[in-house]
Order: C-alpha cells, then structure tokens, then sequence
C-alpha cells in the first residue's frame, strides 16, 4: 500500500530473562509459572472440596490418629471417617503468553524497534520451546491493526511469518490495542 516499506530483517537472538509472573496460576502445566494443577510434586494437604481425587495418606492417618481411642478402637487399624480425609495439594508449572503490542508506522525509530521486536520474539520462542510458553505479535499501523503473529511456540512458523512483516503508514494505537485485547480474549477461551 501507500507509504509501505520493504520488512525489516530481525535482530541478533539474545538471551532472555527469566520470566516469573507473582502469584500462584490455575492454568495448564508449563514451566515457567507456578499453578495448581491436578500433577506435579505434593506440597501440602487440604480437606476436600466435592470429590476426593488424590488421597493424601499421611495428612489423612495422622488427621485419624488422635481420635481412636473415642472411636472404640483398641487394636491395630485405624478408623478412618470421612471428616478425616485430606487430598493432596499439588503445585506443577503453567505456560505464558507474551504479546507483543508494537507500532509498526513508517518512522525510522519505528523501523529500528520492529527488527529489536523480531529479535525479541524469535529470542523467547527458542526459549519457550523448553518452557511451553507462547510468543505473539500484534501490529497496528496505517488505519488498523493486525495479528502478525498469532499466540504460537514454533520458531520456524514465527520466522516465516516475522520475515515478511511490513512497516508504513500512521499509528493508530487505540487499534493495536483493541486487537491485542481480542489476542488474549480468544487465547483465554482456549487455554483458561
């Protein structure tokens, strides 16, 4: 179109940082995030909520243990009531995803920030390759904005499609914005 520039080839791969969002997440199992999740190692135990699905044994006995005598029990054995039931608390990784939001007009500093960005990009993916994480892009430039790279943790898919990304045009950022928001909209859905 008017004003479009030939792409911009993607910066040096640097090594990046590690990543550690606060807090505990509920998401899939990943690597980079702690979350509660049904595997992973045990790291405490709690009563029940609904359906026991994993029995932790030795909160449980020892949860019994102090009342068996009240309980009329004399020999060996336990008598194990469904008050004392605990269910293990297990703790493994979730995935993120990182989405780039990045002006992609025809500016010389914006043609010098979409090749640190495509350097950026390609430096997390190798990355999350090992950390189950997800790399996207948005752009917005001319009237618009664009998924440049849909969520994504394949290096050669983001590579095809970071090369040909085109730079040009206004900055229409409330755009980019908005179509950063429908990004992670549509990932949340998929992935909760």
């Amino acid at each position: 179109g008017a004003g479009e520039q030939a792409p911009v080839r993607a910066a040096e791969p640097f090594r990046t940082k590690v990543l550690s969002v606060p807090g505990i997440g509920e998401g899939a199992a990943g690597r980079r995030s702690r979350a509660r999740t049904e595997h992973g190692r045990t790291t405490g135990a709690r009563r029940p909520q609904g359906a026991l699905t994993k029995l932790h044994l030795a909160a449980t006995v020892q949860a019994a243990a102090p009342y068996q005598r009240a309980r009329g029990r004399s020999g060996p054995g336990l008598v194990i009531r469904r008050d004392d039931l605990r269910q293990a608390s297990r703790e493994g990784r979730e995935g993120n995803l990182v989405l780039f939001v990045v002006d992609a007009s025809g500016s010389m500093a914006a043609r010098q920030r979409m090749g640190a960005v495509k350097g950026a990009v390609l430096s997390l993916l190798l990355d999350a390759y090992q950390r189950r994480d997800k790399v996207g892009l948005v752009t917005f430039r001319g009237s618009g904005a664009d998924v440049a790279l849909p969520p994504t943790s394949s290096v050669d898919a983001a590579a095809v499609r970071l090369e040909s990304l085109p730079t040009g045009g206004r900055t229409p950022l409330a755009a980019g914005l908005l179509k950063a928001h429908e990004v992670l909209r549509v990932e949340r859905l998929r992935d909760p």
